[in-house]
């Protein structure tokens, strides 16, 4: 802790609200207030994934379960604590991330008729914070003022209880748990979840993720395992994010897991549909929070989880708060202005990109955050949006109403969570494809699915095959070439998504595993093959892609599997054409120098085309003339 000199002064609470007032209907009100402050040692960034998370506080806390509920665009709450019945309306939260949050509820029955609640973050140095917490009351009545001043105190209490538990678990790198006591699984349940991890262990998967999962699901938080995210959950196990995949893919075969199709909102990235399947994902979706519509034809609009089968464990969606910070942990402030008012906020901004809109607004600029910036300050106001600007670290945003309503102002992160799991994933996975074969998309859905390689492998000289040994024979080294090349693909993480004809077409995720891919299809038909014809040649783009429904397969379009296909002009027998774009990908580069692969600059030009695609052709044997066709 640092030296009482070095500490910052205590704020008082005339001090304090100053800087937080009452919202201006209410300020005249008479009130009960409560005012503490405790000092916790932990960085305020650590102290803020604590208190933002405040469904997980108030359980801790011993508050009453809540529950929610939209009505016309209007987060309804209740709870009973004491028995008694509460119910109140949400007002959307204010927060600076790691500084400050504020909310305010009105209640239509309870023991208060508004609640104003103020949680205030002050460095005290690197490893130190203070935190303020205020709460505001205009009680009900004068029955509910002791029972009021009972609950508060028993509050402040708890949260000096509480704080350096929290504290200690995050220095000693435990997650923010506070973990309810889990009572056993049924003894059916028990049985269940045993014979499915034998029969997961029969399948040579993974045996730690099999049993990180499994005990999970025995005595996992609720809370946590309401909505599994298998990226997140591989990194708190500490294991392979792909292995934890393909064993929870298996597991919802095997009914230990439910696959979800989860639609977010691309504004507050809120679910606002889960889907069982993926043809149950239509091609609108309605946020009922943001009040928006939105396609589901855009990037990140769906997300893939898992939830336990009820079978196995009822996990109940409990919540004691809304949460809106700890929920959205993409915006980095938000906050709401009266008409015709200013406020103003320094916000803690890493260097990136950012994006800055009004609520309920489809329209939004960009904040690029630099350090070689040579401002640190702007003043937005609501009427004009800014299509870029470039501020240092840390900025002092002005934000200015000069509407006639109230508006909220929002500053968030450019770039979706990296723990996200998307559609793209699943649907170019081999043994997704083969475990759920009957996963189609609605007819007039138009999935996108980020980036792709595309891989096209295509047979020299097929024509002159079928004439010189008949039809019955080159269609038997057909089928077995599409066997070695299907296993190869599938071993790469990558998917086939179709044949035409002799060509096979696949799908990675990572160019990586496309090149590499691409080295052992041609390893395997190696000049000189005694038992086999088959020469192939490759060609590999990276780019955007979209899923559509054909006849009842999921088909891959878009300019990226169009230029894919159309490189092969550029291969012959046991070379692959790649664009640049797959080239320059992380480290295909290196792999291609380490291989010391053979490689030759090329273009491919057509009149459709703005600009020629640069093209790097590599001739994996080198010392055979390269056949083209």
């Amino acid at each position: 802790m640092a030296d009482a000199a070095s500490q910052p002064s205590l704020l008082s609470k005339e001090q304090f609200l100053l800087a937080h007032p009452w919202p201006s209907e209410y300020a005249q009100h008479k009130r009960l207030e409560w005012f503490w402050h405790f000092d916790v040692e932990l960085s305020a960034s650590e102290l803020w994934r604590l208190v933002s998370d405040t469904s997980r506080m108030n359980r801790a806390l011993k508050v009453s379960e809540m529950k929610f509920s939209e009505r016309d665009g209007v987060l309804w709450g209740t709870s009973r604590p004491a028995g008694v019945f509460h119910e109140w309306m949400e007002v959307p939260w204010n927060w600076v991330s790691e500084r400050q949050m504020d909310s305010v509820r009105i209640y239509t029955h309870g023991f208060s008729k508004v609640v104003y609640a103020v949680f205030r973050l002050q460095p005290i140095d690197e490893a130190n914070t203070r935190l303020y917490a205020y709460f505001g009351s205009i009680p009900s009545g004068v029955f509910s003022i002791p029972l009021l001043k009972l609950g508060f105190a028993s509050l402040h209490k708890d949260y000096q209880r509480l704080l350096p538990t929290l504290a200690e678990e995050v220095r000693n790198r435990r997650p923010f748990s506070l973990l309810e006591e889990q009572g056993p699984l049924s003894e059916r349940a028990e049985e269940r979840l045993i014979s499915i991890a034998q029969e997961l262990r029969k399948k040579s998967l993974d045996d730690v993720c099999i049993r990180k999962l499994t005990d999970w699901i025995r005595h996992g938080d609720e809370q946590d395992l309401f909505r599994i995210q298998v990226r997140e959950r591989a990194q708190a196990f500490g294991v392979d994010e792909d292995a934890l995949l393909r064993v929870c893919l298996h597991a919802t075969r095997l009914g230990l897991l439910e696959l979800s199709w989860d639609v977010m909102c691309p504004h507050c990235r809120g679910v606002s549909k889960q889907n069982g399947s993926l043809g149950s994902v239509s091609t609108e979706g309605h946020c009922d929070v943001c009040l928006i519509d939105f396609g589901t034809d855009v990037a990140d609009a769906i997300e893939i989880t898992f939830h336990v089968h009820p079978s196995i464990r009822e996990v109940a969606h409990r919540t004691f708060c809304s949460a809106e910070p700890a929920t959205k942990e993409h915006i980095r402030l938000q906050q709401r202005v009266l008409p015709q008012a200013a406020i103003q906020h320094t916000v803690s901004l890493r260097p990136g990109r950012y994006r800055m809109r009004l609520q309920g607004q489809k329209d939004y600029g960009f904040l690029d955050v630099s350090v070689h910036a040579e401002s640190r300050s702007f003043d937005w106001t609501s009427s004009t949006l800014p299509q870029r600007i470039s501020l240092g670290p840390d900025p002092v945003l002005t934000l200015s109403n000069d509407s006639q309503t109230a508006q909220t102002f929002i500053v968030e992160t450019a770039t979706w969570s990296d723990l996200a799991l998307h559609p793209g994933r699943l649907l170019s996975l081999q043994e997704f494809r083969d475990l759920f074969s009957e996963e189609y998309l609605g007819q007039d859905v138009q999935l996108a699915i980020g980036e792709q390689t595309i891989l096209f492998t295509d047979m020299v000289g097929s024509t002159a095959l079928y004439a010189q040994q008949g039809d019955a024979i080159a269609f038997r080294e057909v089928r077995r070439h599409f066997a070695d090349v299907f296993s190869i693909i599938g071993s790469h993480r990558g998917a086939v998504v179709k044949t035409i004809g002799d060509a096979v077409m696949g799908a990675f995720t990572n160019p990586l595993d496309a090149v590499t891919a691409a080295k052992q299809i041609h390893d395997r038909f190696p000049p000189g093959k005694t038992d086999s014809v088959t020469r192939l040649r490759i060609s590999l783009n990276t780019g955007p892609c979209i899923a559509v429904k054909l006849n009842t397969d999921i088909d891959y379009f878009g300019h990226t599997v169009n230029i894919a296909a159309k490189l092969q002009s550029l291969a012959g027998a046991w070379q692959v054409a790649m664009s640049e774009r797959v080239y320059e990908a992380p480290g295909v580069k290196e792999w291609l120098a380490a291989q010391q692969a053979d490689l030759s600059a090329q273009q491919y030009e057509s009149p459709s085309l703005r600009a020629a695609v640069e093209v790097m052709r590599w001739t994996v044997y080198p010392n055979e003339a390269s056949q083209r066709v």
